[in-house]
C-alpha cells in the first residue's frame, strides 16, 4: 500500500476519537465501514521492487539510476511500460506520498501499474531523498532531474517529450506542484499538464492556520503536518520566515504553470489549502479542475478503493488523465 506504516496507528487511534465528533457525522458511511480492512491491508509491507518485477503481467518495470542535478547524488527511478515498442507515447511522472518524510517509488506501483497496463502511457516515479534526511530544496531538485532526464531520453523510451505530464498523491502531490513552479521558474521543459491528489501545499495548515475542527482527524492530522513540514523545511512551519519557493501555496504568482487537477476529501486536513490553491490557479489564469469528494478523508480513494465515492474520484482521475493525454476512452 501507497502510506506508511504508522498511518495505522494514526487510523486505529483516531477512529474512537472521530466517533465522538462532527469528523464520524461527516464521513461518508462506505468509507467509515471500510477502515477496518484498511487497516489490515496497509499493516501488509510495500512490494519490494523484486517483488513487482515477479508479478508483472501486462507491464515491465525497470530500474535506474540517473545523474542527479549539479553537486547532488544520483536518482533512483523506476519505469513503468507496457513492454512493446512503439513511438510518440504520452509519459507521467510520479512523485510518491509519505509525508516528505517517507516512502518510495514502489508505493506508487498500485495506480501506475493499473494505468499504464490500461492505456498504454510510459510512467517515471522518483526515489527522490526523503526529509529530514536531506531539506528542501534536495528534493524538489531530485524530482527536477528526473523531470529533466525523462524529457531528454523520452524518444529512445517511445515517449513524445511534448506529451509529458506530472503527478502525486499527498506529499507527492505537493512535490509535483513545486516541480511546476521550479520549472517555470528554472527551467524549461514543457508540461502537459499535472495531477495534483490531496496535495500537500501549505506548511501554516494546522499551524499558523486552523482549517476547520472537523479536518484531519483520519489518517493525517495536525501533528503530522508540523512533523512533515519541519522536515522538509528544517525549521518549525507556520513562521513568516520560510522561504515562498519552499511552499506551493506560499508562492504569489502562479501564471504560466500547466493545466491543473486537484481533488481532495472534505473531511481531508488539505481540503481548504487545496480549494484556495486552485481558486489562485484559476486567479492566474490557470486552466484548472477541482474535485471536492463530500465525506472523504486524506487519499480515502487509495485506502478503501471499493467504495462509491472512491469509484467516483478515480473515475475523475482516470477521465482527466484521458482527456489530458488526448486517449481513447476505455471502459
Amino acid at each position: 500500500m501507497w502510506l506508511f506504516g504508522s498511518v495505522v496507528v494514526t487510523l486505529v487511534a483516531l477512529v474512537g476519537y472521530a466517533m465522538s465528533t462532527d469528523t464520524f457525522r461527516q464521513t461518508d458511511p462506505q468509507l467509515l465501514l471500510g477502515i477496518p480492512r484498511a487497516m489490515w491491508s496497509m499493516s501488509k509491507p510495500t512490494p519490494t521492487f523484486a517483488e513487482l518485477q515477479a508479478q508483472a503481467s501486462d507491464v515491465r518495470y525497470t530500474e535506474k539510476f540517473i545523474p542527479g542535478m549539479a553537486g547532488d547524488p544520483s536518482v533512483r527511478i523506476i519505469i513503468v511500460d507496457p513492454g512493446h515498442p512503439a513511438a510518440g507515447r504520452p509519459g507521467m511522472l510520479d512523485m510518491h506520498g509519505g509525508g516528505y518524510m517517507y516512502g518510495s517509488p514502489e508505493l506508487s506501483m498500485s495506480y501506475l501499474g493499473k494505468w499504464v497496463g490500461k492505456y498504454g502511457f510510459t510512467a517515471v516515479s522518483v526515489d527522490y531523498r526523503l526529509a529530514p534526511g536531506t531539506h528542501y530544496p534536495g528534493s524538489l531538485h531530485d524530482n527536477y532531474a528526473a523531470l529533466k532526464w525523462f524529457h531528454d531520453h523520452a524518444a529512445e523510451m517511445g515517449v513524445d517529450p511534448a506529451r509529458i505530464a506530472i503527478m502525486g498523491v499527498s506529499a507527492g502531490g505537493g512535490h509535483a506542484a513545486a516541480l511546476s513552479i521550479f520549472d517555470r521558474d528554472h527551467g524549461d521543459i514543457p508540461i502537459l499538464f499535472q495531477m495534483l491528489m490531496c496535495p500537500m501545499l501549505d506548511d501554516r495548515t494546522g499551524s499558523s492556520f486552523e482549517p476547520g475542527a472537523s479536518l484531519g482527524h483520519l489518517v493525517w492530522t495536525r501533528e503530522d503536518n508540523r512533523k512533515g513540514w519541519t522536515a522538509l523545511l528544517g525549521m518549525p512551519p507556520g513562521g513568516a520566515d520560510i522561504p515562498d519557493d519552499a511552499v506551493p501555496m506560499r508562492v504569489k504568482d502562479l501564471s504560466g504553470l500547466p493545466p491543473t487537477f486537484i481533488s481532495v476529501g472534505s473531511i481531508d486536513l488539505f481540503s481548504v489549502e487545496d480549494e484556495r490553491f486552485a481558486q489562485k490557479l484559476k486567479a492566474a489564469g490557470v486552466p484548472t479542475e477541482l474535485h471536492v469528494y463530500p465525506g472523504g478523508f486524506h487519499a480515502f480513494e487509495l485506502i478503501v478503493p471499493d467504495a462509491k465515492i472512491s469509484q467516483q474520484a478515480m473515475k475523475a482521475e482516470e477521465d482527466y488523465l484521458v482527456r489530458g493525454f488526448e486517449l481513447p476512452a476505455m471502459p
